[in-house]
């Protein structure tokens, strides 16, 4: 079981609800891309949907894998879009005062974070953010709180929904055609999924911290050359 946790674990529920999994899995991405709740399996649970279309442990309707599979890219990237959306007008509604919650989930890092991230990036880190933990979920309300404009937000959103379920999906799909095998090893393939999606958020890490570093040494230089003392 995933991290110990049993709803971070595709295979406990896909034991659990079946077919049901599916839909679960919407709203599941439709909770971790607009309402403030970035502790869900997004990126595995869209890896391991696609690896049970391609094994056949997830069959939607009889018919071509394939036909099925498309199905599921549209409705798991319209889940994704509209929680998007619903982010975005909660920020635009609520406004700057979310900035100032500082809760067990929602932390005032989290947005001064995302913001950063906004601010060097501009309108393609809706596409960029969708691939970072934590950005995806904020990201979208600071777009409304800084009141993007509609047509705008709607556009970006729709492309990063669309590049985020879909790489990440076909993934999946291949390899679980690939290698059928994958699918009796699935928690193996979910903590690599779970790495790659954390090398954005160590990059970023490391970023921050070389610039701390150059900057203070850039002002003890300064100090050194006014006289001043450490």
């Amino acid at each position: 079981m995933l991290l110990g946790i049993p709803w971070m674990d595709p295979t406990w529920l896909l034991d659990r609800f079946g077919a049901e999994f599916f839909w679960i899995s919407l709203v599941i991405l439709f909770i971790e891309c607009g309402l403030f709740f970035p502790f869900l399996p997004g990126d595995t649970l869209l890896f391991a949907m696609g690896l049970f279309i391609s094994t056949g442990k997830i069959d939607l309707f009889p018919g071509n894998t394939v036909v099925e599979l498309l199905v599921a890219l549209l409705l798991l990237t319209t889940a994704a879009f509209l929680g998007n959306v619903s982010g975005h007008e909660i920020g635009r509604l609520v406004g700057p005062p979310l900035y100032e919650r500082e809760g067990r989930i929602l932390k005032k890092k989290y947005f001064d974070q995302t913001e950063a991230f906004f601010d060097k990036h501009g309108s393609k880190a809706l596409v960029i953010g969708r691939f970072v933990p934590f950005v995806r979920t904020f990201i979208t309300v600071v777009t409304g709180v800084t009141r993007m404009a509609r047509s705008r937000f709607f556009v970006w959103s729709l492309v990063g929904a669309f590049l985020w379920v879909t790489s990440i999906l076909l993934m999946g799909y291949f390899l679980g055609t690939a290698f059928p095998s994958l699918g009796q090893n699935i928690d193996k393939a979910v903590f690599v999924i779970l790495a790659v999606s954390l090398i954005p958020v160590a990059w970023e890490w490391w970023r921050h911290r070389r610039a701390g570093h150059a900057a203070r040494n850039a002002d003890a230089d300064a100090d050194a050359e006014a006289g001043l003392p450490d």
